[in-house]
């Protein structure tokens, strides 16, 4: 087995498609493939690609002393046809807002994020296409794809 860092979580099963999910000592997180009480779990895995993504660009827009003010990034997937029906490609759309945040370095933050820091995007197959767009103290940008390594 590789890897030096462990991780770590548990699921309970909470009865029908509901599983409660966390790591030791952490909050706990509802899915529910009925979306009734929480967020399907490949909801909650395209979920966990822009929180990783997000931590990365905050961290690398901080370091340039150009703080973000404000993020959000709406994600949606595609999925195929076949079972299982996994992920075929994932679309962030970014909104930050940010004084004296220029948009090279905003497009370059996200594309060090997706492409070389986010862990949850590098454990996705290979062939999922992440295609992005910025918006950037309201001007929007064209969709940009993420390299596919």
């Amino acid at each position: 087995m590789s890897g030096t860092i462990p991780a770590a979580a548990k699921i309970v099963w909470a009865g029908e498609h509901r599983f409660d999910a966390n790591a030791p000592g952490s909050a706990t997180i509802r899915m529910d493939a009925s979306g009734k009480t929480g967020t399907s779990p490949v909801t909650t895995l395209l979920a966990a690609i822009g929180g990783c993504v997000s931590v990365d660009v905050v961290d690398i827009l901080a370091k340039r002393k150009t703080p973000v003010e404000s993020l959000e990034i709406d994600l949606q997937a595609t999925r195929v046809d076949g079972t299982p029906k996994r992920l075929a490609s994932a679309t962030l759309n970014f909104d930050i807002k940010g004084v004296g945040i220029e948009r090279v370095h905003a497009e370059r933050a996200i594309d060090l994020a997706i492409n070389k820091y986010c862990s949850v995007r590098d454990s996705l197959r290979e062939d999922i296409p992440v295609v992005w767009t910025l918006t950037l103290n309201g001007e929007r940008s064209e969709p940009a794809s993420a390299k596919i390594y």
